[in-house]
């Protein structure tokens, strides 16, 4: 049970690995890693400056923020991202049963969503959507949709133009 407010915390590589029940709200943090294995998390009006950031984490909710991190929230279960504007490259992927509602994408968030199921409005643009496993996504405009033959079952996700 950790409750942060109004804080910078930096050199934070790991800081909230394996954590349950977190909250942050108006605080930026630098490091990479920070929420891995995590469960339960809430954060609002928060900067993550994380590499790897969300990794297998569970159940976290992620609102009014800003997302700068390769590789985000790979092999999560239970993330919803609301109003989030997300950075760099390959993020969510490999995720389950992830929600994104009206989130912004920066030019470097390319191969987004790869094998995830996923439930998406992005507002703007999306740099490029790879095989998504399931669900829906809906976007302002997209650079490339990758839909290959190594897509995983069910290969069925809609992706439309909203």
């Amino acid at each position: 049970n950790i409750e942060v407010e109004d804080s910078v915390i930096d050199r934070a590589d790991y800081v909230f690995m394996h954590c349950e029940n977190v909250k942050l709200t108006n605080v930026k943090l630098n490091g990479n890693y920070s929420f891995q294995y995590a469960k339960n998390v809430e954060i609002r009006g928060c900067v993550l400056n994380s590499k790897d950031s969300f990794w297998e984490a569970e159940n976290v909710t992620v609102i009014d923020s800003v997302i700068n991190g390769e590789y985000l929230a790979w092999y999560s279960k239970n993330l919803r991202l609301v109003r989030c504007h997300i950075t760099e490259t390959q993020p969510l992927c490999y995720c389950d049963d992830l929600v994104l509602e009206d989130c912004t994408m920066g030019a470097d968030a390319d191969l987004a969503f790869e094998y995830s199921s996923v439930q998406a409005t992005v507002k703007g643009h999306v740099p490029s959507i790879k095989n998504p496993r399931t669900g829906f996504i809906r976007y302002g405009s997209v650079g490339e949709i990758i839909l290959d033959r190594n897509i995983k079952a069910p290969g069925n996700c809609v992706i439309e133009k909203a």
